[in-house]
């Protein structure tokens, strides 16, 4: 399978002017001596724009291009690791200084160039002593070429039936020179000597170093000597050279061969598996009794132990044909590559197979063949993990999304609509957070939400079903390139048996008691006297009595507390109730509700109801000394009490009835009457009954006024909320002050400060700002 250009792998041929810098980031650049080659690493930024390697020595700088690298023995590729390029150089490179093939230093110039188009280069120098001695025949198979080098010394021969070494053997007589000359041996085809000028310009070089013979190749097509065959089930690839040269009467003839199998691997929807052929045929043909004495497999030039191998997942089966390897999909030290195509998550899966072969001849020499092949997936569309960690009893939305290769970032999520960048989010409360998923090198992401955020979607059927839900678009980016890529998720919690809150009522002497066990899910409701929220605050200002803690709520309402509604009032009783309920905060729906009724003994009370009736009881005896409760009557004569014992009077009339004044200012409505005394005066001829004019209780009710709504001509009453009732006596009693909201009820006396009528129609004492007949239709509003 192609390799394509996801991996970058080669530099095209270009000389630019550089920029010199000297200054290299700590660990920017690394370089590492292996078996028979260096490595170079860069971490350099270079999204863009390929870094460029140039290869120094004293006859000046050469750039390592795709064509030149395969015949100079240099392999440079970018690997899908955002940011990093490596180089592999040869010890046996074209411009490597060599020391008696024991010590090999290699110089480099890497130039950078950045978005701006400035370039910078880089410096790089490596002196490398061998880590292991040569085998006295070594063929490397490189990713862009092969190369073989071997002992000058071998007596053996490699690679040749006893015919085709009698026509290589025949052609070198008959065309030998003093000058070494080479001839490429290829099936079917004749043998034309040329010089090493002329297989230069093919592409081959040969090489002679202080004890060793070097022969380097390119692969197919630009190989024309070389030929592709098919060994057990496997490409290889071969070119077969011959090198003679006549010494007086001597001829002299170097049989080299490399061959390497060109397998790029398959993927089988589990794992990446590379074959080669167990024994290498065209590299040792004609060689009777040899053996493969060792296999070793590893990844990025690296051979692994079998422990590792075993750890990873890698296996590596050997069978008298073939030698087949296999890396499962995803397994440590390989790489994964992401992108984008049609919102659609893709990636592939790349391993970077190093593999090692020792073979023995009839002779005892050795051959080590070192290989080099990159093997991937077909580009797979790649599915997200989502897992729903959430634990209700946490009552906290976790969110586990997996599987993401280090390549790809989360930098953005909308939940249920709202968006919050990363940083947005945690500074909203949510939280982020990345983790390694175990035992890979892939990472992950927990989003972490309350189920009281704001942003989640909450859900209540009477049933006592709760739902939570969260709907979540993840932005993810494939770096380096920032492409942007959504996946979504949905995640719903559920709850059954909720309920809102359950109140229990208990009638005291002059108050009522409501209790409130809490339960889990309470915060969801709010509790609430009339329209108005129950707060500390609220409780504080109309004198209930609040306490609330973790396990319970309790109020107390005094009687007469701004709240009560009053109904059945006679002289001897009435019925007080209190409404307390539970509701949702957004909608303000009503969910439950608890109205106690308290039968209360009746002392002294005075209702403004929301319908503009007065109803009060007083204790006329208490305002006018010796006053006969039975004569007693309103400003409008006619109207008498309903009832009476021996002190006390009740009175329950209309507000637009019975004579009653009207005052209305900027901030209230004002209703006023009097409760007047009959006395019985004794002349000299007969009794006569006469009204005593400063015997007088008067009774207010004062509405909160918004606006003046309508004005009819008929009688009509209409108030959103019950006034403030007052009872006014000439004799000085306790002065209790409402406090607004108005109250339903009221005792409140208060003294007359004159015993004058004035003449603007109200009590004695009392200035009003503004003067207004009685109305026939008065709208108030209440503002609180």
């Amino acid at each position: 399978m192609a390799f394509g250009f996801w991996l970058g792998v080669f530099i095209l041929l270009s000389v630019w002017p550089s920029v010199r810098c000297s200054d290299l980031p700590k660990g920017a650049i690394e370089t590492a001596c292996r078996d028979r080659y260096l490595l170079v690493t860069t971490q350099l930024s270079f999204a863009g724009n390929e870094p460029r390697f140039e290869a120094v020595d004293a006859d000046g700088v050469h750039p390592i291009t795709k064509q030149y690298g395969s015949e100079c023995g240099y392999m440079f590729s970018i690997l899908p690791l955002p940011g990093h390029a490596e180089l592999r150089a040869s010890y046996f490179s074209c411009h490597t200084d060599n020391q008696d093939d024991e010590l090999f230093t290699l110089r480099f110039n890497l130039i950078i160039t950045a978005a701006s188009g400035v370039e910078t280069t880089y410096t790089v120098n490596a002196t490398c002593s061998l880590p292991l001695p040569w085998s006295p025949r070594e063929v490397s198979c490189e990713e862009n070429y092969m190369e073989v080098s071997m002992r000058s010394d071998v007596s053996c021969l490699y690679g040749t039936t006893t015919d085709a070494w009698t026509a290589a053997l025949a052609t070198a007589h008959s065309s030998a020179t003093s000058t070494w000359q080479v001839m490429f041996q290829q099936e079917g085809q004749e043998l034309i000597p040329m010089s090493f000028s002329e297989a230069r310009e093919l592409g081959y070089v040969f090489h002679l170093t202080q004890g060793r013979l070097v022969f380097r190749s390119p692969y197919t097509p630009r190989s024309v000597m070389g030929s592709v065959s098919m060994v057990n089930g496997s490409l290889v690839e071969v070119v077969h050279p011959i090198l003679f040269s006549r010494q007086r009467w001597v001829v002299m003839m170097v049989d080299w061969i490399v061959a390497c199998s060109t397998n790029e691997g398959m993927y089988d929807g589990v794992q990446l598996v590379w074959q080669t052929p167990t024994l290498l045929s065209p590299l040792v043909s004609g060689l009777s009794g040899l053996e493969s004495s060792k296999i070793t497999m590893g990844v990025d030039g690296q051979l692994l132990d079998e422990p590792i191998t075993a750890e990873r997942g890698y296996s590596l089966d050997i069978s008298d044909t073939t030698v087949q390897i296999s890396i499962p999909f995803n397994a440590a030290g390989g790489y994964r590559k992401s992108f984008v195509m049609d919102n659609m998550y893709h990636e592939f899966y790349v391993v970077r197979l190093y593999y090692e072969q020792i073979f023995l001849d009839d002779c005892g020499v050795e051959t080590r063949l070192r290989l080099h092949r990159p093997m991937n997936t077909p580009l797979l569309i790649q599915n997200l993990s989502i897992i729903n960690q959430t634990v209700l009893e946490d009552r906290v939305f976790t969110v586990y999304l997996g599987n993401l290769s280090y390549d790809v970032d989360l930098v953005a999520v909308k939940l249920n609509g709202q968006n919050f960048t990363i940083l947005e989010a945690k500074k909203s409360g949510l939280v982020i957070t990345m983790v390694p998923q175990p035992d890979s090198t892939l990472h992950a992401y927990i989003l972490r939400v309350p189920f009281e955020d704001a942003v989640v979607h909450k859900l209540y059927s009477t049933e006592g079903l709760l739902q939570f839900s969260l709907d979540i678009n993840y932005t993810l980016v494939i770096l380096p390139q920032e492409e942007p890529y959504y996946y979504l998720a949905s995640v719903v919690a559920q709850f059954n048996d909720v309920f809102p809150p359950f109140f229990n009522g208990v009638c005291n002497e002059e108050s009522i008691t409501f209790l409130m066990g809490h339960k889990p899910f309470d915060y969801l409701w709010e509790v609430g006297v009339g329209p108005y929220l129950l707060t500390p605050n609220l409780a504080a200002k109309r004198g209930y009595i609040m306490q609330n803690d973790s396990k319970s709520l309790t109020l107390e309402v005094p009687l007469f507390s701004v709240g009560y509604t009053y109904k059945d009032i006679n002289l001897k009783q009435f019925y007080g109730s209190f409404e307390i309920h539970s509701r949702l905060p957004k909608t303000l729906e009503v969910t439950s509700s608890l109205a106690k009724a308290c039968l209360f003994q009746t002392t002294e009370v005075i209702v403004c109801s929301t319908e503009g009736v007065l109803t009060v009881v007083t204790d006329v005896a208490l305002a006018i000394p010796g006053a006969e409760p039975n004569a007693t009557f309103l400003l409008d004569s006619t109207c008498r009490p309903q009832e009476t014992d021996d002190t006390r009077v009740l009175f329950s009339f209309g507000l637009h009835t019975c004579g009653t004044r009207v005052q209305v200012d900027h901030q209230h409505v004002t209703y006023e009457n009097e409760i007047n005394v009959e006395h019985t005066i004794q002349s000299a001829t007969e009794p006569v009954k006469t009204r005593d004019t400063a015997s007088v209780v008067t009774v207010r009710c004062v509405y909160p006024l918004s606006d003046l709504y309508k004005l009819f001509a008929y009688w009509r009453f209409d108030a959103d909320s019950p006034g403030v009732g007052t009872i006014l006596t000439r004799v000085p009693v306790k002065i209790f002050q409402p406090t607004f909201p108005p109250t339903t009820l009221t005792t409140t006396r208060r003294p007359l400060t004159s015993t004058a009528t004035s003449n603007t129609g109200l009590s004695p004492g009392r200035e009003m700002p503004g003067i207004h007949p009685r109305a026939k239709y008065v709208k108030v509003f209440n503002r609180n």
